[in-house]
């Protein structure tokens, strides 16, 4: 029969046990670390992807809309003829212009031809579309935020005499003779997390 000092012994310890939970303690913290490196890093992928999907949205629509554009004046809602392509005139309304190409899925009788303008709110680039050429009063268009993080946008945009010109239609247009399309446009961007981006498209004819 075992004497009950022997059978005592058989047990942990206290300072066993209390290095046995510093160690466990120790293994769970480290893993808990990793883990939340992990989850970061998914986390910060998925932003970044994100927002180079937006990125890459804005500039396709961008230059769609461009490669789109129709020689179309249209009047506003005041009844004032405007250019089929005016920009530079203000931050909050960067270019606006005429184009071709507008899908009708559902076979609709109307034009192929839409009004499109884009602009900026406060750090959004921002596109607006009007189903109608020629508007009325009240007429709204369906607006879309394309990119945040927007801090300028700087156009130019280059004549048929091969000179670059901040506005369209120039300001040296001759008054009552339509001032036609530009060759090219210059397109540059600078945005809070993907710095200066620069795109040059040349426009159809």
């Amino acid at each position: 029969m075992k004497s009950p000092r022997a059978a005592a012994c058989k047990g942990f310890t206290l300072l066993e046990l209390l290095v046995a939970l510093a160690i466990f303690a120790l293994v769970a913290v480290t893993a808990y670390a990793g883990l939340a490196a992990v989850l970061n890093t998914e986390e910060a992928l998925d932003e970044h992807s994100r927002d180079l999907s937006e990125l890459q949205l804005a500039m396709q629509l961008l230059h769609r809309d461009l490669l789109q554009l129709s020689d179309r004046p249209i009047r506003d809602e005041y009844g004032d003829v405007q250019p089929a392509l005016v920009a530079g005139g203000s931050p909050d309304a960067l270019i606006a212009l005429t184009r071709s190409g507008w899908a009708n899925p559902t076979g609709r009788v109307r034009s192929n031809l839409a009004r499109v303008a884009y602009g900026l709110d406060g750090d959004r680039l921002v596109r607006a579309v009007w189903p109608q050429l020629d508007r009325v009063a009240g007429s709204e268009p369906l607006r879309a935020e394309l990119l945040s993080g927007v801090q300028t946008v700087d156009m130019r945009f280059l004549d048929a005499e091969g000179r670059w010109r901040d506005t369209w239609p120039p300001l040296t247009a001759a008054p009552g003779i339509p001032p036609g399309l530009p060759r090219a446009v210059e397109l540059v961007i600078f945005h809070e997390r993907w710095g200066r981006i620069r795109r040059l498209i040349r426009l159809p004819g």
